[in-house]
C-alpha cells in the first residue's frame, strides 16, 4: 500500500486541541473497546498506537492533523506495541533514531520472537 502523508500538520498543538472523540469512520480500529467512551485527549498514547499501527491512510492523516509531533514521537519512545515494520517506518518518517523506538529494542524483539514465531 502506498499513500502520501502531508507533513504540514500543526506542531504547536496542546492537549486541549486534541479531539475528545474518535471519528465514526475510525471506530473500526477499536474493535475491543467501547470507542464511544474513548477520549483521545485522555488516552493519546493508546489512540496514536492503535491508529498508526493498525489504521489505514485516513487514520494516519487524522493522527497527524490532531496530535502534536512531540506526542507522536513520545509514543514511539514509550509504547512497545507497534509492529517492527511500523516502528522502522515511523522512526524514519519522524527522524527518530531506531535505538530510541521501544518496539525496536533488542530485548523486546527477542521476547516477541519467543512468544510469536510467525
Amino acid at each position: 500500500m502506498v499513500f502520501f502523508i502531508d507533513s504540514s500538520y500543526n506542531n504547536n498543538m496542546t492537549s486541549q486541541q486534541i479531539p475528545q472523540k474518535i471519528p465514526q469512520s475510525l471506530h473500526q480500529f477499536f474493535w475491543d473497546i467501547d470507542v464511544k467512551k474513548l477520549n483521545p485527549a485522555k488516552h493519546p498514547y493508546y489512540v496514536i498506537n492503535r491508529l498508526l499501527d493498525k489504521g489505514n491512510p485516513e487514520a494516519v492523516r487524522w493522527i497527524l492533523a490532531h496530535f502534536p509531533r512531540e506526542l507522536i514521537v513520545e509514543t514511539f519512545k514509550k509504547i512497545r506495541d507497534f509492529s517492527p515494520w511500523n516502528g522502522r517506518f515511523w522512526a524514519n518518517y519522524l527522524d527518530l533514531p531506531t535505538e530510541e523506538v521501544a518496539c525496536l529494542q533488542t530485548s523486546y524483539l527477542k521476547q516477541r520472537r519467543e512468544l510469536w514465531q510467525f
